[in-house]
């Protein structure tokens, strides 16, 4: 299990930028060639970014490239450029005829931007392709395709976040949460990373590293979660022991599936340790 709670875009073409990203306490790097590069350094980027990553120590941070679309000029060759990245990004996703296509182009894992509204209609059958391990909620762009309003609670978008939840789980794909674009509102930020937390993200794309605490807090087991995870895998345990299929703690039935949870919730707090050091 990999953290991914924390994932923040670092425009490739921003040298210092490149070597902050080093310092970071995020769990992932978007490396951006597409949004956050003007179209006159969209070439220089990329040399800057295929010179940067076989030799940068990012730690155990994952390193995560997005590409330009490949229906664009620069797609095609910044697919061929990645090579020391654990994922290539690929935006605006709307089938699973695009992820094929960069298949083709890269051995790398591909992770997709969500950001249509085709997409989100496709959202199984692109979560099933066998080459990808990464979902990527692009809503600033979907909001935009759906001409809805911003809404604290993000109602005009949850249908759309609940069909790629649905599709990333059945198919054991990672699946991270949109930006919130408004990086000095934390109250909101926390809001909204809650949000994405009890709804089932693994996590939450950021466009500032003054985003960082709060989603790694967020996404983070708590200690709470943690003691009673804990507790609950000993109960259940002993009750085994003694030739029952349930336990009780804290005055509530502990099954078989509690205890899944139980010890997923573990091992993210272990994988978590481990990568803060």
């Amino acid at each position: 299990m990999r953290p991914t709670r924390s994932v923040l875009y670092i425009p490739g073409s921003k040298e210092r930028a490149l070597e902050k990203a080093k310092t970071l306490p995020c769990d992932a790097i978007i490396f951006d060639l597409e949004d956050a590069v003007a179209v006159s350094e969209k070439e220089t980027a990329r040399d800057l970014l295929a010179q940067t990553l076989p030799t940068a120590d990012y730690g155990g941070r994952m390193r995560i490239v997005r590409i330009n679309a490949l229906d664009t000029e620069w797609g095609k060759a910044d697919a061929a450029s990645v090579k020391d990245a654990d994922a290539v990004l690929l935006p605006k996703v709307d089938s699973a005829a695009h992820v094929e296509a960069l298949a083709q182009l890269t051995d790398l894992p591909i992770w997709a931007m969500m950001e249509s509204p085709l997409g989100m209609l496709n959202a199984a059958e692109i979560a099933a392709h066998p080459r990808l391990s990464g979902m990527v909620m692009g809503t600033n762009d979907l909001a935009k395709d759906l001409n809805t309003r911003f809404v604290a609670d993000r109602t005009p978008l949850l249908t759309s976040l609940g069909l790629c939840l649905l599709a990333a789980k059945a198919h054991g794909v990672t699946i991270v949460d949109g930006v919130y674009n408004a990086f000095k509102d934390d109250d909101g930020l926390r809001v909204e990373c809650e949000q994405g937390r009890d709804m089932g993200f693994d996590g939450k794309t950021l466009i500032h590293p003054a985003q960082l605490e709060i989603a790694n807090a967020s996404f983070a087991p708590t200690e709470a979660e943690i003691d009673l995870s804990r507790r609950q895998i000993a109960a259940f345990e002993e009750a085994e022991a003694a030739g029952q299929g349930v336990a009780v703690v804290d005055g509530k039935i502990v099954e078989n599936l509690h205890i899944v949870t139980a010890r997923a919730t573990l091992a993210k707090a272990g994988a978590i340790a481990k990568l803060e050091g």
